[in-house]
């Protein structure tokens, strides 16, 4: 069964580094390159995997990443003196300290631009008013985590089914809105859990991914790292309507 589907990536390199140091709760000043690199080229292993465009752009940072992973594996006799004072690391923690930076202040404009709308940005947990729990919008690399981990306890004999009724991502898209249609809001690892076998899980994760590309809908978590609720994308449905 085909399944490999050109769709955009919605985040970049500097974000999944971003988003690794957070959920290894790593300081940006002192990054353990080994960890990272291994779990970005996991990363990047699925979405090769996926066929996700743009992918190129993360192996740029890939190299860079085994490049400082490298440098850093030496022992001292092998630097010369300047080497030796500089720490593989500084070029990188700039890049990304100025990065998140300019994404604080993007996601300071968006809270504000959104506030009429109830949507959040990370750092608001709580509608003050109103003292209820607001969602933050979940990104790509949180649909991946999830994606990951489904695929790993996914158990080996499923791997080997035979499949006879082809899934494509088109009829997996239209089963997803039917559901949506029914339930104001569907569990993102239930979802993918409740399918029955790993080109199916593909297929679905593919069709999520679409549905967010076109504004069909929105993927939300009420925490870091919380489980991820879709939605229909109501804003969307007034549009075109």
């Amino acid at each position: 069964m085909p399944y490999r589907v050109k769709l955009e990536i919605f985040e970049g390199p500097l974000d999944l580094l971003l988003y690794l140091i957070k959920k290894n709760e790593v300081d940006i000043y002192n990054i353990p390159i080994a960890t990272i690199a291994e779990q970005y080229l996991e990363y990047l292993s699925f979405m090769q995997m996926l066929d996700l465009d743009n992918v190129g752009d993360f192996l740029v940072i890939a190299s860079t990443l085994m490049h400082i992973k490298s440098k850093m594996l030496l022992p001292p006799e092998e630097l010369d003196e300047e080497e030796e004072d500089i720490d593989p690391r500084e070029e990188l923690v700039k890049r990304l300290t100025e990065y998140r930076k300019f994404k604080d202040v993007a996601d300071k404009l968006k809270h504000i631009e959104n506030i009429q709308s109830k949507t959040f940005t990370r750092k608001a947990q709580f509608d003050i008013k109103e003292n209820i729990p607001v969602h933050f919008e979940a990104n790509v690399f949180d649909l991946i985590s999830v994606f990951n981990k489904v695929m790993k306890d996914v158990p080996k004999e499923v791997f080997h089914e035979v499949i006879k009724d082809e899934v494509t991502v088109e009829e997996k898209t239209h089963e997803l809105l039917h559901l949506l249609a029914k339930k104001p809001k569907l569990y993102f690892t239930k979802l993918l859990k409740s399918v029955k076998s790993k080109l199916e899980i593909i297929a679905t994760f593919l069709s999520i991914l679409e549905l967010i590309r076109l504004k069909e809908i929105k993927v939300y978590q009420s925490d870091d790292f919380a489980e991820i609720e879709i939605v229909r994308n109501e804003e969307h449905r007034l549009v075109t309507n």
